[in-house]
């Protein structure tokens, strides 16, 4: 015979039954690994991921510290509110920068101009091995892209930081494997089933603080390629393009010589929500210019040791 709920039974909402599974993956993370670490940018995703942390383990302390790897070409607005977020929140945030690596001489650019984006891969698994991290929680969310799309949430690389999307373990009835043998590694992904919407949705509920550049303010941009490029001394404009103060705001955020916004006038997350719900292209797809190339493919990438 089925059991009958109770009569007080209160269905869970959409964001109630999102925010629930990725909890229950965060105290998976912490239960079954021995020494994890949350990647954290400052970026939407990974504030929603902190939100998600406090609420699996407060009022202790989060069973596993902060880490960002910094290709040094990020936006300010974005590492201050990182540095200033993890100090609010009393947590260990550890930072590993791609700079530290080109002078290790384990990534060298093609020249000076090439995205540092990619070659964030080298600097992760160098920070991996430096603090033998067993597992990286990271806030990818699978409608961001393809190759997001193929991940489980428990996502196993091998001992070389390599991920094989035609063999991965499965997760029948939500039941998650994160066991690894020694050198081997899991990337988890708590939000992975959520939705752009659903993370504005999330910041709204929670009343999360944000960095500034997700909201709409007048910017120097050039158009290239179809897309808006900030005018920045990493991304001067060209001598046959045209600067022009546009009010626009960023949907991701990232490197800059990779990340462009777009334009708008949403300077609220009300109006940003409007925004998102509207729209038909995903914000990768309209805004990160490195996902563009074949030679920098997510799915590449990603088999290389990427979030």
């Amino acid at each position: 015979m089925t059991a009958l709920p109770p009569k007080n039974h209160t269905p869970l909402s959409h964001l109630d039954a999102l925010e629930a599974e990725a909890i229950h993956i965060m105290r998976e993370v912490a239960g079954q690994c021995a020494n994890p670490a949350l990647l954290f940018s400052g970026g939407k995703d990974s504030i929603c991921m902190l939100r998600i942390a406090e609420k699996a383990f407060r009022p202790g302390r989060f069973p596993f510290p902060l880490l960002h790897i910094d290709t040094g070409h990020n936006y300010r607005e974005v590492t201050d509110f990182r540095d200033s977020y993890a100090k609010e929140l009393g947590e260990r945030l550890i930072v590993r920068s791609l700079e530290d690596s080109m002078q290790r001489g384990s990534v060298v650019l093609k020249h000076a101009g090439e995205s540092r984006n990619k070659h964030q891969s080298v600097t992760l698994l160098e920070a991996i091995e430096e603090f033998g991290f067993d597992c990286c929680i990271g806030g990818a969310r699978r409608d961001e892209e393809k190759a997001r799309a193929k991940e489980r949430i428990m996502s196993f690389r091998d001992e070389f930081g390599q991920w094989d999307p035609k063999n991965q373990r499965p997760e029948l009835w939500d039941l998650y494997n994160a066991r690894v043998h020694k050198g081997e590694n899991i990337r988890a992904f708590p939000i992975s089933n959520w939705t752009e919407l659903d993370v504005w949705q999330y910041i709204e509920r929670e009343n999360l603080a944000l960095p500034s550049i997700y909201f709409a303010h007048t910017r120097p941009v050039v158009r290239r390629q179809g897309a808006l490029v900030p005018v920045t001394e990493l991304t001067p404009a060209r001598p046959d393009e045209t600067i022009e103060p546009i009010r626009v705001r960023f949907r991701t955020v990232g490197d800059i010589t990779c990340t462009a916004p777009v334009e708008s006038d949403a300077d609220t997350v009300h109006k940003i929500l409007a925004e998102t719900a509207a729209t038909t292209i995903t914000e990768r797809g309209a805004t990160r210019l490195d996902d563009q190339t074949s030679e920098a493919s997510m799915e590449q990438r990603k088999k290389e040791g990427y979030f």
